[in-house]
């Protein structure tokens, strides 16, 4: 039996709806562990691979990874993969003044994920999926980081308002699982 996936996340709801996303048919268990890791600087992509990379020396084993980024289009991608803090210093209300100077209220809503093998020769493989939208003011629950400010494209509801079967659709943390889902069914055959 091969070795369970480890999910770096200690977030509860994060790590729900990503089982939510994979669903019974995934064809690896995945456990979660929590692990301060390093907050890497640069591009979505390079940041992913650090992450996954510093997991799988903490593991010893297979490891995913997930980095969020919200960029806004006004902003040129900012606050991007920095998102994390400006969430936990200006929550929702914050995220959605920053753009009261700008007509563009644009965004689009990034998802990476990252797995690692767990073998340090291997290329740790990306996973990424988008979603466009609006930065609106925030409606919905507040119990899901940015959910009540982004509202995404063909839609008349924030993340935070709409029902989960269909988040877990349409949300850019579910097109990046969707192919991360793919990969390893494919692998499997």
């Amino acid at each position: 039996m091969s070795k369970p996936i480890v999910f770096v996340t200690g977030n509860a709801k994060k790590l729900e709806e990503v089982l939510a996303i994979l669903g019974k048919q995934f064809p690896k268990t995945v456990i979660n562990k929590k692990i301060d890791l390093p907050e890497y600087q640069g591009e979505i992509d390079d940041i992913s691979k650090l992450k996954c990379k510093s997991a799988m020396e903490v593991v010893k084993g297979p490891v995913i990874v997930e980095d969020t980024c919200l960029c806004f289009n006004a902003m040129k991608g900012l606050p991007g993969p920095y998102i994390k803090w400006f969430q936990d210093k200006l929550g929702p209300d914050g995220l959605y003044d920053m753009l009261a100077a700008w007509d563009d209220k644009t965004a689009e809503a990034i998802c990476t994920f990252a797995y690692s093998t767990g073998n340090p020769n291997d290329e740790v493989i990306l996973f990424q999926g988008k979603t466009k939208g609006t930065i609106v003011k925030p409606r919905g629950p507040r119990v899901f980081g940015w959910d009540p400010v982004f509202q995404p494209d063909g839609h008349d509801q924030t993340y935070a308002q709409l029902p989960k079967d269909i988040k877990n659709t349409i949300s850019h943390r579910s097109l990046a699982l969707e192919k991360l889902k793919d990969y390893f069914i494919n692998q499997a055959k």
